[in-house]
């Protein structure tokens, strides 16, 4: 069975070209309504007239700054009573060393992917809960994941997105409010500032938008995830922890004891977890933390 957003509306930012012009043409072929958001009037028009044109679809623009979300958000709620569907992917570049990067260069980058995300999620997450319903799909990159010479500023944005997602999951799960965040990898104007051409023309926007699609979806069965997509690749995203070493805590210890047990501290051969999943646990019983119950085991 094809999955289909009949009924749904769906706000992309940043959707006047790249990959948001993409989500909301996937999006919009498979019955949803699309408020493009994008900040230059005419790409924003030209989706929406192109929407309109090729499937049929009840589609709007909006010209707003992500930064100034609660307005993006109001203009889908004019349009169309509701919101079900974010796709965060509004962004900018301003590559820089970080020795040489001004103070310009770094808010605009974290206003534009940062606050830009909180503000459009602020904004609609009284609506989502009130209707017991919404899914998010936050972007972050894998610079933000694993970092990157040059964008400083771009990966500590990207790196909050990723914490902001988790975090909004975890409030959102009674009220069927799920929230993933995706690192995809494609050519789009954005990268080519960065990008060999013949790398930017064959990594194809379009070998993103499947897995966007499915965390769209009302059947998705994740939430708080951490997916990478590109070139047709698409992989779950997790941290993983050592077994690490448990100082004796009827014995002081300090740096010394640390270089002793260095290679314990690092060693992911044998009982290393994945604290996500761990976490989860946690979130339902507390005294399932290690280091809780070390603490209680010698009380």
């Amino acid at each position: 069975m094809a999955l289909r957003y009949d009924g749904k509306v769906a706000l992309i930012t940043g959707a006047g070209a790249g990959l948001g012009r993409l989500y909301a043409h996937t999006l919009a072929a498979r019955g949803a309504k699309v408020v493009v958001n994008d900040m230059n009037k005419a790409a924003a028009d030209t989706v929406v007239a192109e929407l309109k044109k090729d499937y049929g679809a009840e589609a709007g623009a909006d010209y707003n700054s992500v930064v100034d979300g609660a307005a993006v958000v109001a203009t889908a709620l004019q349009l169309f009573g509701a919101v079900h569907i974010i796709v965060n992917n509004a962004g900018v570049l301003r590559d820089v060393s970080f020795g040489r990067m001004s103070q310009d260069q770094w808010d605009l980058v974290l206003a534009t992917h940062l606050h830009g995300t909180y503000a459009i999620c602020k904004a609609a997450w009284t609506p989502m809960r009130e209707q017991k319903y919404g899914r998010i799909v936050n972007v972050t990159s894998v610079n933000g994941l694993y970092g990157q010479r040059g964008q400083a500023n771009y990966s500590a944005a990207k790196g909050g997105i990723v914490g902001f997602t988790k975090t909004l999951a975890k409030e959102g799960a009674r009220d069927n409010i799920k929230v993933n965040v995706i690192a995809p990898g494609a050519g789009t104007a954005m990268t080519a500032t960065v990008m060999p051409k013949e790398i930017v023309d064959a990594w194809k926007p379009d070998y993103v938008a499947p897995l966007v699609n499915y965390l769209c979806h009302e059947e998705v069965p994740t939430s708080g995830d951490i997916f990478e997509s590109g070139g047709g690749f698409c992989a779950l995203v997790k941290w993983k922890r050592t077994e690490g070493w448990y100082a004796d805590l009827d014995k002081s210890f300090g740096p010394e004891e640390i270089k002793a047990n260095w290679a314990k501290i690092i060693d992911f051969s044998e009982g290393s977890d994945f604290p996500d999943d761990e976490k989860k646990a946690e979130d339902k019983d507390p005294m399932r933390n290690k280091q809780i119950k070390q603490i209680l085991a010698r009380m």
